[in-house]
This record gives C-alpha cells, sequence and structure tokens, in this order.
C-alpha cells in the first residue's frame, strides 16, 4: 500500500501549497491528505465531511474536522477564507458538482480539484470489448454501489473550466503512481488542477 509521503499526487499538492497556508480539505476522508500537509508544509488545517467514521478516524489524529454535506454550500465562511480549498476525488461525488466547485472557488484563494478519468483507455476499452461499465483500479467500484454521481473526462472538466471562466494554473497527471504526460485524456487515470477564479 502507497503511503501517504509516497503519493505523486500529495508530493505535486505540497509544491503547489505553500508553508504555513489555511487549507479546507472538502470531503477529506480520514484526513490522510490533511495530515500530510500539517507534517510537510505546516499548514493551518480544516476539513469538512459527512462520513460519522471517517470524522472519528481523523479526531483521533488531532484533526480539526466538521460533519457537513458540502452540497449545502459553505455560507458559513466569508470570501477568500483559506489560502486553497482541496476537492480531491469529491466533485464526481456530490450531487451540484457546479456549486461545490463555486464555492470552493468563492472561499478559497486557489482552490485544487483532483478527479478521476472515466475517459482512460481501460475504461473505454471495458465499455467496447466487454460491454460493460467499467471497474478499474482507479474506478473500484460496481455500478450499484459506486459514490460517484457524475461521469467526466479530463477533457470534459478542462472544457467547463474554459466556459466558467475558471483558470487552471497548473495541471498534473497520473496514472498508477506515475506521473502521465502523453495524452493524458487517454492514459491518465487521474488529473489534479490548481484553479483560480477570474475576475
Amino acid at each position: 500500500m502507497t503511503q501517504p509521503a509516497d503519493r505523486i499526487e500529495y508530493k505535486t499538492f505540497a509544491r503547489w501549497i505553500f508553508n504555513g497556508a489555511s487549507v479546507l480539505d472538502l470531503g477529506c476522508g480520514d484526513g490522510e491528505l490533511l495530515g500530510f500537509l500539517i507534517r510537510e508544509k505546516n499548514v493551518h488545517a480544516q476539513g469538512i465531511e459527512l462520513s460519522e467514521q471517517a470524522i472519528v478516524r481523523c479526531v483521533a489524529q488531532g484533526l480539526s474536522v466538521f460533519q457537513q454535506d458540502i452540497d449545502t454550500g459553505l455560507s458559513e465562511y466569508i470570501d477568500n477564507s483559506f489560502d486553497y480549498v482541496i476537492l480531491n476525488q469529491t466533485l464526481q461525488q456530490v450531487k451540484k458538482p457546479d456549486f461545490a466547485l463555486k464555492e470552493a472557488l468563492r472561499v478559497g484563494k486557489k482552490t485544487i480539484v483532483g478527479i478521476p478519468n472515466f475517459a482512460h483507455y481501460k475504461a473505454r476499452a471495458s465499455i467496447f470489448f466487454r460491454g460493460r461499465v467499467p471497474v478499474t483500479a482507479s474506478l473500484p467500484f460496481q455500478w450499484y454501489d459506486t459514490p460517484n454521481l457524475h461521469f467526466l473526462s479530463l477533457k470534459d472538466f478542462e472544457d467547463y473550466c474554459r466556459k466558467t471562466q475558471i483558470k487552471v494554473e497548473r495541471s498534473f497527471f497520473k496514472s498508477g503512481n506515475r506521473q502521465a504526460k502523453f495524452l493524458p485524456n487517454l492514459f491518465a487515470e487521474h488529473g489534479f488542477f490548481l484553479l483560480t477564479a477570474i475576475k
């Protein structure tokens, strides 16, 4: 199992985030990323999570995490409350991704988004050759128990950003635990984007 310090996307986030930054992680899960950023970048971290079990694991690590459904918005936070807001492997699971992302961009000076690529060649091959919804290492769920509500490709997300006046400052793509540089929409399993709202 890959340790947090060895995950290539975590190392990338650490390069994007400055030391001592304030960070809000939306859908923080068991707090693995938050804990990593606290250790590596000395960030002032806060998380929001819906799962009670995940929150218990976060609190056991001494993390500041609150229970909330991000589909309801972040009305308790003023504009630019945090240096960074993170939506890593969360956006495709919320009911209203457009609303959730706009709220993240409002509350954060910069927003980091990580998404699975549903147009990865293994997913395409599964549909084309097997006639079945893909189940892969990066998309490990059966159709009846998947937490994913929205199925998008890296190109879909980049097109969305262009149409909605969101600036992609940096992007990074990976397959397995290695960077994917060549034709990422075909060969990358995940994409990660550093975003700012165009004022």
